[in-house]
C-alpha cells in the first residue's frame, strides 16, 4: 500500500492550538492521564493545560500524581537529551504515524548526537519504543497510579 508522505516538523505558534488538541485526543485513553482525571469532562477540561504546562489533578489522586512526577524526575537523564512525549490522535492511530513520528524524532537525536528519553504510560507502546532502539530503565509506580516505564535511547552515529 502506498501512503501519501507525511511532513514531520515542529508546530508554529499559530499551529499550537491544533497541536494541543491532537495531543489531548491522543492521550484520551492513556492510563496515567485517565488516572489523573477519570471523568471525561475533567480530562477534557484539564488536559489542554497539561499540554501547555502541568495542571492540577483530581484531589483524591493528587498525592499519587505528584509522587509519580517526583519519581519521573529521578529517572530523567542529567545529560542533554530530547524528551519525547509522542502521541497520535485516536482517529489516526494504527496507521504507522506513531512509528513515523518516532523515526523522525530519533533521526534528529542521532543527527545532533544526543540521547532520547521518554516515559511510556501505555504498555501497548513499549514494543514500538523497543523497535526504535529504546531501552527500559525501570518502572515508576506510586500508590494507585498506573505504571510508567522510563526508557532511554543512545544516539546512533552514522556509518559513513
Amino acid at each position: 500500500m502506498i501512503r501519501p508522505s507525511t511532513e514531520i516538523r515542529s508546530a508554529t505558534v499559530d499551529e499550537m492550538p491544533r497541536a494541543i488538541s491532537a495531543l489531548v485526543a491522543a492521550f484520551l485513553t492513556d492510563p496515567f492521564g485517565r488516572f489523573m482525571w477519570p471523568s471525561p469532562h475533567d480530562y477534557l477540561s484539564a488536559a489542554p493545560g497539561v499540554a501547555r504546562e502541568f495542571a492540577t489533578a483530581e484531589p483524591q489522586h493528587l498525592d499519587d500524581v505528584l509522587g509519580t512526577f517526583e519519581k519521573m524526575a529521578q529517572w530523567h537523564p542529567d545529560e542533554p537529551h530530547w524528551y519525547l512525549p509522542i502521541g497520535v490522535e485516536p482517529t489516526a492511530q494504527g496507521r504507522g504515524l506513531g512509528a513515523e513520528l518516532m523515526r523522525h524524532a530519533v533521526a534528529r537525536c542521532d543527527d545532533e548526537g544526543v540521547l532520547a528519553y521518554l516515559e511510556s504510560s501505555n504498555p501497548r507502546n513499549i514494543s514500538l519504543y523497543l523497535r526504535s532502539g529504546f531501552e527500559v530503565m525501570g518502572e515508576i509506580q506510586v500508590g494507585a497510579a498506573p505504571v510508567l516505564t522510563p526508557m532511554v535511547r543512545q544516539p546512533r552515529r552514522s556509518r559513513l
